[in-house]
């Protein structure tokens, strides 16, 4: 993974040769200079943030799948049949109702992120502690909902966080990283729940008691560590110096808006709903998220439905989410290296499509979701434009993306387990083939509007700090990535 993290630098890099007293001599060792000054920022930043961000988005994950690892028992809750699923739908509705808004008010400078991020993750860990305390059936249901509703403001704010302190090409790696926290969490998740079967009566509980008990309490206390390790806004950043920070800003200022203090304005919020471009970003998500969900949440009901002791398929789990991990790293490497990404989204999912109904095909489509959700949750973040914009079309990709993930929870149902679930994985073939249409559309009209601001510009073209808050991403002198 730290190639991946190296490349975008080290492929910009030029050898200058020439007499170690002539003119271009010099100017080959400022740039020298400058550049390894670059690495060590980003190095710096790197260890600041991603390891704290990375380990929030994993608790957030596993919170949300263990309600499907652990077997809650009908009795005990007086389940109805169909609770279940509806259980996981609802966390993914109150996901989806407050994510915009979440991202929108923290936009509106009202909440610091090194306030704000960790104080999500604290409220979460408190309601996932509650998640193992429920009763009946109206308590799961309140409680996943509240589950939902406090994690929603966390991926979309940490991606725009990421867009104050990495430049556009920097940003891929790193939220493809960031991402890796929930094949991580598939993994963890599968041996957390074979574990619990050790702790079954213990102070007086059932071991899917202490499951959510234990899980809560530790993000808990990371999310007090988190005070102290989430950075705020770039520009006023105390973990980097003075020179850094203007080094930063300067870097930033020369790629895209981050530098800026743009204002919010309801107007940029209408330019991203009115964008036919962040509506693509989203429906790419939401083809892609409801096979990620279905197979985060349900991979050990498949598994066992091959053949396999409920035991049993909670530990091969393991397998199918390490590879998936490998394959993000693997593939953004690859993504950086060709600065591509639609293709290899399409690649992605067609070897999800590919895969088949056997133990072997799990790998394949885990392999193949996760690392297409990797690719195309940076893209937004990096083609908007405009500070409001941006973090307005980031939730947006993330809201719209999970109304597919509440799709796809209500159709892996007990009813339809007949065949292997053929008809649901029927019905996740047809989400990944739109995401095919999606990515390739996308391709096709940003590769024409790079080309068209080609044949456009003049020397006379604006370029103030006016001209790219108003125009954003559509300014002449904006390019796209794909």
């Amino acid at each position: 993974m730290s190639e991946i993290l190296q490349h975008e630098k080290e492929k910009e890099e030029d050898r200058v040769v020439s007499e170690p007293s002539s003119p271009v001599n010099l100017e080959g060792s400022l740039d020298t200079a400058r550049q390894q000054a670059d690495r060590h920022l980003v190095r710096k930043i790197d260890s600041r943030l991603l390891p704290i961000l990375t380990l929030l988005y994993l608790l957030s994950f596993l919170d949300r799948i263990m309600n499907s690892r652990v077997p809650l028992p009908t009795q005990d809750l007086k389940l109805s049949a169909p609770a279940y699923n509806t259980s996981l739908a609802l966390y993914f509705i109150a996901y989806v109702l407050f994510e915009v808004p979440s991202n929108a008010y923290a936009r509106l400078k009202r909440f610091d992120p090194q306030f704000w991020l960790p104080s999500l993750t604290l409220v979460w860990g408190i309601v996932s502690v509650c998640q193992g305390l429920v009763t009946n059936q109206a308590g799961l249901f309140g409680i996943r909902f509240l589950l939902g509703a406090t994690e929603a403001g966390l991926f979309p704010g940490v991606i725009y966080l990421f867009s104050v302190y990495y430049i556009r090409r920097e940003r891929r790696a790193r939220v493809a990283i960031f991402f890796g926290g929930a094949a991580l969490a598939g993994a963890f998740g599968g041996i957390l729940a074979f574990a619990i079967g050790k702790m079954e009566g213990i102070g007086g509980r059932r071991g899917w008691q202490w499951i959510f008990i234990l899980e809560g309490l530790l993000t808990i206390l990371v999310s007090l560590i988190a005070y102290f390790v989430v950075p705020t806004w770039s520009y006023k950043a105390k973990f980097l110096t003075e020179l850094e920070r203007e080094h930063l800003l300067s870097k930033l200022d020369g790629d895209t808006d981050p530098a800026h203090k743009e204002p919010f304005q309801w107007v940029y919020v209408k330019q991203a709903f009115t964008d036919h471009l962040v509506w693509g970003y989203a429906l790419l998500f939401h083809g892609y998220a409801f096979t990620l969900y279905s197979l985060s949440l349900f991979m050990p009901t498949i598994i066992a439905d091959l053949g396999f002791q409920s035991w049993q398929a909670q530990l091969l789990t393991v397998p199918p989410n390490t590879l998936a991990a490998l394959s993000i790293a693997f593939t953004v490497w690859l993504s950086v290296r060709c600065d591509c990404r639609a293709i290899l989204i399409i690649i992605a999912a067609v070897v999800a499509i590919i895969a088949g109904a056997q133990y072997v095909g799990v790998h394949l489509a885990a392999a193949g979701v996760y690392t297409g959700n990797a690719l195309l949750l940076s893209w937004p973040g990096e083609n908007v434009a405009g500070q409001t914009k941006r973090a307005v079309a980031v939730a947006m990709q993330i809201t719209f993306g999970d109304i597919g993930a509440i799709a796809g929870v209500l159709i892996y149902r007990p009813n339809f387990a007949g065949h292997q679930y053929r008809k649901p994985h029927i019905i996740a073939i047809g989400y990944l083939l739109f995401s095919i249409i999606v990515a390739s559309y996308l391709r096709i009209w940003l590769a024409r509007a790079n080309k068209n601001k080609d044949m456009e510009m003049t020397e006379e073209s604006p370029d103030s700090i006016k001209d790219r808050q108003r125009l954003g991403d559509r300014h002449i002198l904006y390019r796209y990535v794909y």
